[in-house]
Order: structure tokens, then C-alpha cells, then sequence
């Protein structure tokens, strides 16, 4: 015969007496998981000692980098939030991506990614550069090591593409002896070049093998139309290659139009 006691049957000021000592046990308890994170937070055993920086340096020094992320790290080794301690790296300038890892029991080891600079971006008086990925970003252009940067300009959001159309047309132009220096993607979606010599190229817009075909075209026949009236390559001072025929060409002491081109003259883009 089974003469345990359900709780109901026990007296009401028993049951109240467990309950109580029930709520009191989980009080207690919930007080000391509080003290005890306290005491994890604020014991200087767990703070973050040492801090290792690799990767990608060439900006920014160790030494530097640790001091301006520093003083924006809040907790210790445990309670430290990475995610707003990667961000305080890569709000320095140059650097593109960190990774922020901790290593038992006292270091925090971050690898960083810098910008390469590829080009500048925009006009002369801004700091802004693109880097290898095609992405703008803000340094120091006093920084940039190369002294030959190309300058690329157009929506920002675009900065992609007008580097990728960059790299597809500084071959050709490349035939003719001359450095494709700037190029920018018009508010109406016209390509717009400038060589090192100072000639301004009216590119059109259309698809990127349009394009790159009227630039072939252009380059491949820019030779003979010069000498046609008695000008070299570097005699040029401008051209238009929108036209569907041809293009037009500004040559030091000339101005002229190839065949048929002007009949087929298009609207402004």
C-alpha cells in the first residue's frame, strides 16, 4: 500500500511553506548567476590583454591600429562584441574587411584586408578612390603609393561597371601608344575618355560590345585617317564616335568628319 502524500493533501500552510521555499531557491539563485556574471565583467583576470593584427598592414601599423580600436571595445574577453569590434577596424581608413577572432584566454587575433587602389574616383578635389573590387571608398590620397592612378568618375553605385569598361578599353588605346586617364559613365549613360595626351573621346553609349567595337574601330583606323591630312596619332585633339558610319575628328590645325558620317549625325548623348 502506496502511503506517500499527493500535495494536495497535504495542509494549506505546508503547501504555502514549499512554495514559498520554492520562489526563494529560484531568487537566490537567479541572484547569484547575477553576481557571478558581475564578477566575470568586471574581474580584470578576464580582461583582453594582447591583441594581434595581421594581414594586410600597409596603411596602417599594428601599434596604430590597436589604438584607435581600443578605447571603442566595451567587456572583457567573454562578453566583448565582436561584430561592433570588426566594425571599429574597418571604420579605419584603408581597411575593406577585418575578422575578428578570440584566443584563449586573454587575446583577440584580427586579420585585416586593405583597399588596393586601382583608381581615383570622381573629381581631383575628392578623397575618393576605387579599389580592386571596384568599389569607392575615402583615404588619403596622399597615401596612394602609384603615381599613375587612372581617374574614373560616374554613379557612384555604378563604380563596378566603369571600372570593368576601364579595363576592357585601356588595350586597345594601348595600340595607338597613348594611357586611357580618365574615364566617366555620363548621367545619360554615355562613355566619356580622356587619353594622356589630353585628347577627349565621345565614346557613345550602347552595350559593352558596342562600345569596345566603335573604340576598335576607331583605333584601327585612326592612323591613316591622321596621315589622309597630314597629321599623326598625336596630332588628335578630340573625337566623336557616335556616329553609326564613323566618327569625327579634331586634329591639331583640322576638323574633320569620316565618310558619310555627318549625314548620320546623331542627337547629343
Amino acid at each position: 500500500m502506496n502511503s506517500a502524500l499527493h500535495p494536495s493533501d497535504l495542509p494549506v500552510d505546508v503547501r504555502l511553506m514549499n512554495k514559498a521555499s520554492a520562489v526563494l531557491f529560484a531568487v537566490a539563485l537567479l541572484a547569484a548567476m547575477v553576481v557571478a556574471g558581475w564578477w566575470v565583467v568586471r574581474n580584470p583576470v578576464f580582461a583582453v590583454r594582447h591583441i594581434t593584427v595581421v594581414g594586410d598592414t600597409s596603411h596602417n601599423s599594428a601599434a596604430t591600429l590597436r589604438a584607435n580600436v581600443t578605447p571603442k571595445m566595451a567587456g572583457n574577453f567573454y562578453t566583448l562584441d565582436l561584430t561592433q569590434t570588426r566594425t571599429a577596424f574597418e571604420a579605419v581608413p584603408w581597411v575593406r574587411k577585418a575578422v575578428v577572432r578570440r584566443e584563449f584566454p586573454d587575446r583577440l587575433k584580427v586579420t585585416l584586408q586593405e583597399h588596393q587602389a586601382v583608381a581615383y574616383w570622381g573629381d581631383e578635389n575628392e578623397p575618393r578612390l576605387v579599389n580592386s573590387f571596384g568599389e569607392v571608398f575615402e583615404a588619403n590620397v596622399g597615401d596612394v603609393e602609384q603615381d599613375d592612378l587612372p581617374r574614373l568618375n560616374g554613379p557612384e553605385q555604378q563604380s563596378a561597371q566603369v571600372l570593368a569598361m576601364y579595363r576592357l578599353l585601356k588595350a586597345p588605346f594601348e595600340l595607338l601608344d597613348a594611357d586611357l586617364d580618365e574615364l566617366q559613365l555620363t548621367p545619360r549613360g554615355g562613355w566619356r575618355a580622356q587619353l594622356d595626351s589630353g585628347a577627349v573621346l565621345e565614346l557613345g553609349s550602347g552595350t559593352t560590345d558596342e562600345v569596345l567595337r566603335r573604340t576598335q574601330r576607331f583605333v584601327r583606323t585612326l592612323t591613316q585617317v591622321s596621315a589622309k591630312y597630314g597629321r599623326r596619332v598625336d596630332a588628335l585633339l578630340a573625337a566623336d564616335l557616335r556616329y553609326p558610319e564613323g566618327y569625327a575628328l579634331r586634329l591639331r590645325g583640322v576638323g574633320t568628319v569620316t565618310a558619310e558620317a555627318l549625314a548620320k549625325a546623331p542627337g547629343k548623348r
